[in-house]
């Protein structure tokens, strides 16, 4: 008489187990409808987007002069120093001269000898070949002695300005130039380094714009007056030299200058700046983009910083939609509830 009961009981513990359970999953599933990470999103856009880059250098002389005697000499006065402007054609050095009296007295004898060959030969008393061996000595005496003549005193090529000295008076010369001298006018010149898919960009003649931090509030014009034909394997980059006009010599030696140089435009993709995150650890940035209610971490190139924006060189295209807010509870393949779009 109680089995009925006891069915009855077990019946009913049951069907309210399977309430309570099928409760509880509907509530689980509503709580995750609830918890989908909410984010903003945005719209990729192509664009025009203009091909300027930066390169950076240090200002040079247009001509270096290293200014040293033909041969070793004693340095009897230095007229100049480091930052002295100077003139072409002015005394720099004066050398020790007692070297060049020699050579003077050896020159002297010859000339006495040769004349006196020359005596002989018209008297019927010596010979012609007496005579032109004489010649040949007397001939390169005399240029030995106008070599040291001329580098007794050192003078400077250009005008310009010392940019080193490396002797005081009472030295003997060595390897290194008593003097340098760089010529900072009517221009100097600035070296870039490009890399070799900007190099074909740059050609001879082409006009570009240069910033000193020694002027930040001027910014000058120049012109690519030499491009390099070889890369230097170190760095595999190409050389470009680049011409500035300089009156007043207002740009000196060793100046830091920022080169742009205008690559014309050309269409790229470009996303809101906050759309664009970088990976812990690495210096890879991604974007999310949206698909079908899901996100994929896409890895990017960036170009330029336009403003509130980036230039993408790759991993989105254009009209893609891509997340600007909420990345941070967000991986590859997530479900989002999308709040606002712009």
């Amino acid at each position: 008489m109680y089995r009925p009961f006891i069915h009855y009981c077990i019946l009913a513990a049951a069907t309210g187990l399977l309430s309570a359970c099928s409760k509880t999953e509907t509530t689980a599933t509503a709580d995750a409808a609830e918890e989908l990470p909410r984010v903003e999103a945005g719209v990729a856009e192509a664009r025009d987007v203009p091909q300027q880059k930066e390169y950076t250098a240090n200002v040079e002389a247009y001509n270096v002069n290293n200014i040293s005697p033909a041969a070793p000499n004693r340095i009897k006065t230095i007229t100049v120093e480091v930052g002295d402007r100077v003139r072409r054609g002015q005394t720099l050095v004066t050398l020790d001269r007692a070297s060049l009296d020699q050579i003077k007295i050896n020159l002297e004898q010859i000339e006495r000898e040769y004349n006196r060959a020359n005596t002989l030969l018209e008297i019927g008393a010596g010979t012609q070949q007496a005579v032109d061996q004489l010649k040949a000595q007397l001939d390169a005496a005399r240029t030995q002695y106008k070599n040291a003549a001329e580098n007794a005193v050192l003078v400077s090529p250009v005008d310009g300005v010392v940019t080193a000295r490396n002797y005081d008076p009472g030295d003997m010369t060595g390897s290194l130039p008593v003097l340098t001298v760089g010529q900072l006018s009517p221009v100097v010149k600035i070296i870039i380094n490009a890399t070799e898919s900007d190099i074909t960009k740059i050609e001879r003649g082409k006009d570009v714009s240069i910033t000193f931090d020694a002027f930040p509030d001027e910014t000058f014009s120049g012109v690519v007056s030499r491009v390099y034909p070889s890369v230097d394997p170190s760095t595999r980059t190409f050389e470009a030299e680049i011409q500035i006009k300089n009156p007043g010599e207002r740009l000196r030696p060793g100046m830091f200058a920022r080169v742009e140089i205008d690559h014309g435009a050309i269409n790229r993709v470009v996303v809101p700046d906050l759309a664009v995150v970088k990976q812990t650890g690495s210096g890879n940035r991604y974007v999310y983009v949206l698909r079908d209610g899901r996100v994929s971490y896409n890895r990017v190139e960036l170009g330029r910083r336009l403003g509130d924006a980036y230039e993408l060189i790759s991993g989105v295209e254009a009209g893609d939609s891509v997340v600007i807010s909420g990345q941070s509870r967000l991986a590859d393949g997530v479900a989002v509830e999308v709040i606002k779009s712009k």
